[in-house]
């Protein structure tokens, strides 16, 4: 569903007109904003397999840390590849990372482990690795990256609409003060109970991919 239709589904719950545009009236704005609070929060509930993504990052000879463009901040890594020397890197803290840097010579050679450090002046993720390469060497990361959120009217949602139709209502609802109390709403329960059959749905597809968090 697009933006535009998602916040018409909502409107039409609350007993409202439909718009032909997300702008089109100052109420019609603010269940726009609830739809874009509930697409954020349905996105950070589980790994769904529609904001999967893999980006890249070439070494330089000598330079130990990278900037992994067009991350942003808010992704979620699956695994991370040396796809040069062809094997996964492994996770390490930054205290094990400045151990290896200060303690261990400072090896130079194919990257094994990898830890993000920072972030670049475009918003992006730094990403220190280890050893220092002594080449260029692509490392893939495989993410998950919630996309931007939602703007334009025709701005397709990628994650399961109906939990975040139900979490938007639920939010006008509470607006509105007609419920008992967000958190126990009737409209809350129907979003918890949607949000968790999607999962169910998908995770039955992605039996690796389990962890969820419906708060």
């Amino acid at each position: 569903m697009n933006y535009l239709e998602l916040v018409n589904d909502v409107l039409v719950r609350l007993r409202e007109d439909e718009v032909s545009s997300v702008s089109e009236n100052s109420y019609s704005k603010m269940i726009g904003k609830f739809v874009i609070d509930a697409q954020r929060q349905v996105e950070d509930a589980y790994n769904w397999n529609s904001l999967s993504n893999t980006l890249t990052m070439d070494t330089v000879a000598s330079l130990f840390n990278g900037v992994l463009v067009g991350s942003g901040q808010r992704f979620r890594v699956l695994n991370v590849i040396n796809d040069t020397s062809n094997w996964f890197m492994n996770y390490k803290s930054s205290n094990e990372m400045d151990d290896l840097f200060l303690n261990q010579g400072a090896e130079q050679g194919a990257p094994m482990y990898y830890n993000f450090n920072g972030f670049s002046s475009q918003g992006d993720t730094q990403v220190d690795i280890y050893p220092i390469p002594n080449g260029v060497y692509t490392i893939r990361f495989n993410i998950i990256q919630p996309q931007d959120p939602l703007r334009f009217d025709a701005d397709e949602l990628l994650v399961p609409a109906e939990p975040v139709i139900f979490l938007a209502y639920s939010k006008a609802i509470a607006e509105r003060g007609e419920d008992a109390g967000f958190a126990s709403s009737e409209a809350y329960a129907l979003y918890r109970q949607s949000l968790a059959d999607h999962i169910a749905i998908e995770a039955n597809r992605y039996p690796d991919e389990t962890i969820w968090d419906a708060a």
